[in-house]
């Protein structure tokens, strides 16, 4: 069984978990995301597929006959499983949605809201579980950092276009890894990174130790807004480089124009389907400011997660790659 999906399947509720255990190992090691719903089927996503537990067949399949129907002791079981029996100890974490488990995996998590002012102080009564696979593929970043490298010790701030689902998070995973740890190949010599990482998702911290290799000289700001995160390491932490995933409101865009003011050199990624996309959208388009950024990469998943679309030259307007 993979090491990977073990962390996650050992979280799983026993009923559950066997389905896993007897599943093919091939099925096993490309799974993305696990879901599970109270009264409703037990539904495993990969490549943009769902997949169900047929009961009669013993085997995951895109039949909807025979569903397993996950029910509300499976739920309960599998996140006290995932808490470690200790719920309280999670509060931090269940009321911003969701948890992080060993590994990096991240589990969503759905049920009723506590308010108190306006913030959310709980989740109650869970009604779903979202158990998302962190994955490292190394050296996914190599067909696009020599567009990102500048010199032997600086990059070009960039800008990274992705849908949903489309690898955004990986690429930056492994930026992060080589900016911070250098390239021989290219004479890059590896610089300190910041990474501020709000939804632990990069990292993929679990008891504030980065679960996967994001390099010897990078830091780590995890849950944290990604405006307040910005001012902290540039008070701070003195680095060359900070790092965001999903920028979207205007004070942090605001935070990404103090950071170039710092003379800190950015990597950031924002929901889109390209350039054109980010440039109809009121609230977004500062990002296409050719003072903040100098390159764009946009992602799809035309041939599989991580595709390289396009590659463009804010300052020189022109394309550099284009797929």
């Amino acid at each position: 069984m993979n090491k990977l999906s073990e962390e996650i399947i050992n979280s799983l509720s026993p009923k559950i978990k066997r389905f896993f255990i007897g599943a093919e190992y091939e099925f096993i090691r490309n799974i993305e995301e696990i879901r599970l719903r109270v009264n409703r089927p037990l539904i495993v996503n990969m490549n943009n597929r769902d997949y169900f537990f047929d009961i009669k067949a013993n085997k995951f399949c895109e039949n909807t006959q025979h569903l397993y129907i996950s029910t509300r002791e499976d739920i309960e079981h599998t996140f006290q499983l995932i808490c470690k029996y200790s719920i309280h100890s999670f509060l931090d974490d269940i009321k911003k949605g969701f948890i992080t488990i060993k590994g990096g995996h991240r589990v969503g998590i759905g049920g009723k809201a506590i308010l108190d002012k306006d913030e959310i102080k709980n989740i109650k009564h869970i009604s779903s579980l979202n158990i998302r696979v962190s994955r490292e593929i190394k050296n996914c970043s190599k067909d696009v950092i020599k567009y990102i490298i500048k010199n032997s010790n600086e990059i070009y701030n960039t800008l990274i276009i992705s849908p949903p689902q489309c690898g955004k998070t990986t690429l930056i995973r492994d930026l992060v890894r080589n900016i911070s740890t250098g390239i021989d190949e290219y004479k890059f010599k590896g610089i300190k990174v910041a990474v501020i990482d709000e939804r632990n998702e990069i990292c993929g911290s679990y008891q504030g130790i980065p679960q996967k290799d994001v390099g010897i000289r990078t830091d780590v700001i995890e849950s944290c807004p990604k405006d307040v995160g910005i001012m902290m390491v540039l008070r701070s932490m003195s680095p060359n480089v900070i790092v965001t995933d999903e920028i979207g409101s205007t004070k942090e865009i605001e935070s990404l124009y103090s950071a170039l003011n710092g003379g800190v050199s950015l990597i950031t990624s924002v929901h889109g389907n390209g350039i054109d996309d980010i440039r109809n959208r009121k609230e977004l388009n500062t990002l296409l400011d050719k003072e903040l950024f100098k390159r764009v990469i946009v992602l799809s998943c035309k041939n599989g997660a991580g595709t390289i679309e396009q590659i463009y030259d804010l300052e020189e307007k022109r394309w550099l790659f284009i797929g």
